[in-house]
């Protein structure tokens, strides 16, 4: 495994792959890897023939900048768990080689980034679209591995490949839970011992939400596993939205979707979790 910090030298490496006739899979993280992440490089090194992993806190997905200063960073750690997993390639740059001058696009993506996450972290997604195209641009995959707790991220990305023309296949992965139901996040190390003790209430109410789709109504639903979790002292809900899982404009039937989605985002004492659940 190769540890690589500029432009210039990766993609010597990948031109080589390359003209070897190897296809590429890349999976991009902001590092302080855990299960999840392992299990999309686990699933790219067995789809592909070379698997790339970048490690880079991108600066301009963060509209809080306590949150960037304060977001886990474990290179050493991340590279070791990464020599095991079978990635060959890891792209680990500074800020100033991926913007060597500020990055003023500015992406369109409708109605998709206006409700939840972008209703709440304005500009997030657009610094999204900036980096993961950068490193599109970068590393060229045939294919890249994006993971399901991130739901709305993953429309978005979808959304952007298809307004640049990109050929690169997104490949969704299934949502990665501890033992205790709680989804897998690298915010998770940040919780305290009660947090981390309490944060499962999100899953379990979720999951427990599901039954009830018969039985409420989409608003009656939402109230109800609103209430639930807030009625933890240690939990506190931001928004809990039931959407169309394609369009992600919420719904106010239950026959306005083929695809219902409920995606959430918690604060757990201080530390945002997001988590969704499909109602199937």
């Amino acid at each position: 495994m190769k540890i690589i910090v500029t432009i210039k030298d990766l993609s010597n490496q990948l031109n080589t792959i390359r003209e070897s006739g190897k296809s590429v899979g890349f999976v991009p993280t902001m590092g302080a890897l855990h299960s999840g992440h392992l299990a999309l490089i686990k699933r790219c090194v067995a789809e592909n023939d070379v698997c790339v992993v970048s490690i880079f806190v991108n600066p301009t997905q963060f509209n809080d900048q306590n949150d960037l200063l304060n977001y886990p960073r474990s290179l050493q750690a991340d590279c070791e768990l990464l020599k095991k997993s079978g990635c060959r390639l890891v792209f680990a740059p500074e800020a100033e080689e991926i913007y060597p001058e500020p990055d003023t696009r500015q992406f369109d993506f409708g109605q998709l980034d206006q409700v939840m996450e972008g209703r709440f972290r304005p500009g997030h997604f657009n610094g999204v679209a900036q980096v993961v195209s950068k490193l599109f641009d970068i590393v060229q995959p045939d294919r890249a591995y994006f993971g399901e707790k991130d739901f709305q991220q993953l429309a978005i990305i979808r959304e952007m490949v298809k307004q640049l023309n990109d050929t690169v296949e997104i490949i969704p992965c299934p949502i990665v839970r501890e033992p205790d139901g709680l989804a897998m996040s690298s915010r998770n190390a940040r919780l305290s011992a009660a947090e981390r003790a309490e944060a499962p209430v999100i899953y379990r109410t979720l999951s427990g939400s599901v039954a009830l789709k018969r039985s409420l109504s989409v608003e009656a639903l939402k109230q109800w596993v609103a209430d639930r979790i807030d009625a933890s002292p240690l939990l506190r809900v931001e928004y809990f939205e039931i959407v169309d899982g394609l369009t992600l404009q919420p719904i106010e039937e239950w026959a306005d979707s083929g695809c219902p989605v409920g995606c959430i985002a918690v604060f757990c004492g201080a530390i945002r979790l997001i988590d969704n659940m499909k109602y199937e």
